[in-house]
């Protein structure tokens, strides 16, 4: 039974894909809220985050952008269906790829910090897509194997990737961005200790992983970050101008300037941050937790 829904999920997620976008924006629409009455715990992380990070808020304020924050979550999870299923020239169309593009050019190695957004596999799609040379990746096998075999088909379905999984380690890592492959890292959330060091997010104490600075160090690679938005047309994907003097000989410094980076980023577009995830789930030793909730 559970094989038998899956794998109507999946041809669901196929017959999305063939849909005009205002469809499926219209229904993502509708599953985002469903997802906002219904995940209640998940809710509440984001209503956390929300207060802890924007504390001028008032409640209602605070209430309407965690509404619009699962809006735009389902959106994303349905265009799912027209990243991974539509003809090329849709998807080509749908992606915009736009700011300092040039920095992405030539065979310079080089990381490309892409925060966790909504449109995160957007981003990965438009770069795979639009640039003339394979980027890599690291990716986080799912347990389920045929959730994992889509996955895995949709993120590598343009640009012929190299995806390594975590398993792997950091010499293939370091040795594709040493080739000229783009590396499309995804560094902000929070892993505990794993890694990770002490960092100030929107002034709080959050375990911040290091990998940023060290894997621009092992590769020897510049650093740009690219935004992804949600948009009607589809998403934009922003690449920033490369980031100066980075990394420096100071990890500490490094990932407090990326922290700084990101919340920039989220501040264009606040309602678009990964909300749902408890970024602060980590506490400092002998400070409680911040996603208690009672039921």
């Amino acid at each position: 039974m559970k094989l038998a829904l899956k794998r109507f999920s999946l041809w669901l997620m196929v017959l999305v894909g063939r849909l005009p976008l205002p469809v499926v924006r219209g229904l993502g629409h509708f599953f985002g809220l469903v997802l906002y009455t219904l995940a209640h715990e998940r809710r509440e992380v984001a209503l956390t985050n929300w207060r802890l990070c924007f504390p001028a808020d008032d409640p209602l304020t605070r209430q309407r952008a965690v509404k619009a924050h699962f809006v735009v979550f389902g959106q994303a999870l349905l265009d799912r269906g027209w990243l991974w299923h539509a003809p090329r020239a849709v998807v080509a169309r749908r992606l915009k790829l736009t700011g300092q593009t040039d920095a992405l050019e030539g065979q310079e190695p080089i990381v490309v910090f892409a925060p966790h957004f909504v449109g995160l596999d957007a981003g990965w799609t438009a770069l795979t897509l639009h640039l003339p040379r394979p980027c890599c990746g690291l990716y986080a096998p799912q347990p389920d194997a045929l959730v994992d075999a889509w996955m895995r088909q949709g993120r590598g379905r343009f640009g012929n990737p190299q995806v390594i999984a975590k398993w792997q380690g950091l010499k293939p890592l370091a040795a594709a961005v040493r080739a000229g492959k783009p590396l499309y890292l995804l560094p902000d959330m929070d892993h505990a200790m794993n890694d990770s060091i002490w960092a100030e997010f929107f002034g709080h104490p959050a375990a911040t992983l290091t990998s940023l600075p060290r894997f621009a160090a092992l590769g020897r690679a510049k650093v740009v970050s690219v935004l992804v938005r949600l948009t009607p047309e589809g998403y934009e994907a922003e690449v920033s101008p490369v980031w100066r003097d980075y990394p420096t000989s100071d990890v500490t410094a490094d990932v407090a300037r990326m922290n700084r980076e990101l919340e920039a980023m989220i501040a264009r577009q606040p309602t678009q941050y990964y909300w749902v995830h408890k970024r602060f789930k980590t506490r400092p030793p002998g400070e409680p937790s911040l996603y208690d909730f009672k039921h």
